[in-house]
């Protein structure tokens, strides 16, 4: 390595180190903040550290929301979501990338033009439709919709290009059914590409707000960004367990991603460029 390439490799590495504190920050402000009392918390100019250090806004959150059953609630549906997205993803993927049919093409554009229609044009029609089957208030109406992920197929089928078909071909020679060449060929091989899919949908169903404020009727299966909107309106002054209960939210999606970090970078490698 030359002087001057370690010099400006030295300056992106301190650049990059510098732009992740500063995004860091804002979370790193709210996990001191809920240690801090109320006067603290609406004091100006804010501190980044507590003076005095309490636990009485996470007392104070428990006291108000059940935090417990919320967690429950939105593990349960982003687990269970994110685990049909990943399995749907990967079978239609492999379907168009591997299995030659009619209309192969148009079907791979068809999907992809459902990720150009804005949500607000679907929602009113989505809503009559969960009523007339009568999901409304349970979790099926927040499960089945979103059983097929058009982002999902997209990225699973670009992965799937670059997986070699003559992997495929000799299993097909040993007898494998196309089931059995999915299910042991296919989803071990795309194993980043699927740890990335499942940091970006376990995300989104985590902080989805809207559908489930829409579909969910009774408190008890209220999901976590609901509970913060119920105690946003019961308690709208008190910042201090707000933001608790925010820090509180975060932590499943913290663990998640570091658990998949190294297969998320290499599956978005990955996956760019293939196909």
């Amino acid at each position: 390595m030359t002087r001057k390439h370690f010099f400006y490799s030295a300056i992106i590495y301190v650049l990059l180190m510098m732009l992740a504190v500063f995004m860091f920050l804002p979370f790193f402000w709210m996990l001191t903040t809920s240690f801090k009392p109320f006067a603290e918390v609406t004091a100006l100019p804010s501190t980044l550290f507590p003076k005095r250090w309490t636990l009485e806004n996470f007392i104070k959150m428990n006291q108000v929301v059940d935090i417990v059953t919320g967690y429950r609630n939105s593990i349960f549906l982003g687990v269970t979501k994110t685990i049909l997205i990943l399995y749907t993803s990967a079978l239609v993927g492999y379907i168009i990338s591997k299995i030659p049919f009619k209309f192969n093409k148009l079907f791979f554009v068809f999907i992809l033009s459902t990720m150009m229609i804005p949500w607000p044009v679907v929602i009113i029609p989505q809503y009559q439709e969960m009523a007339w089957f009568g999901w409304v208030g349970s979790y099926t109406s927040l499960i089945i919709p979103a059983l097929f992920s058009s982002f999902g197929i997209f990225m699973m089928k670009q992965f799937i290009d670059g997986i070699p078909t003559e992997l495929m071909e000799a299993s097909r020679c040993d007898g494998a059914t196309e089931w059995t060449i999915f299910h042991r060929v296919i989803v071990p091989n795309a194993g980043p590409a699927l740890s990335a899919l499942a940091i970006f949908e376990f995300l989104w169903v985590w902080d989805d707000f809207l559908w489930p404020f829409m579909m969910i009727t009774r408190s008890e299966k209220y999901t976590l960004p609901l509970l913060l909107q119920a105690f946003r309106g019961r308690f709208f002054n008190d910042y201090g367990p707000m933001i608790a209960c925010s820090a509180v939210s975060v932590i499943p999606v913290l663990i998640v991603y570091i658990i998949f970090q190294r297969r998320f970078v290499e599956g978005l490698a990955m996956t760019g460029i293939k196909g």
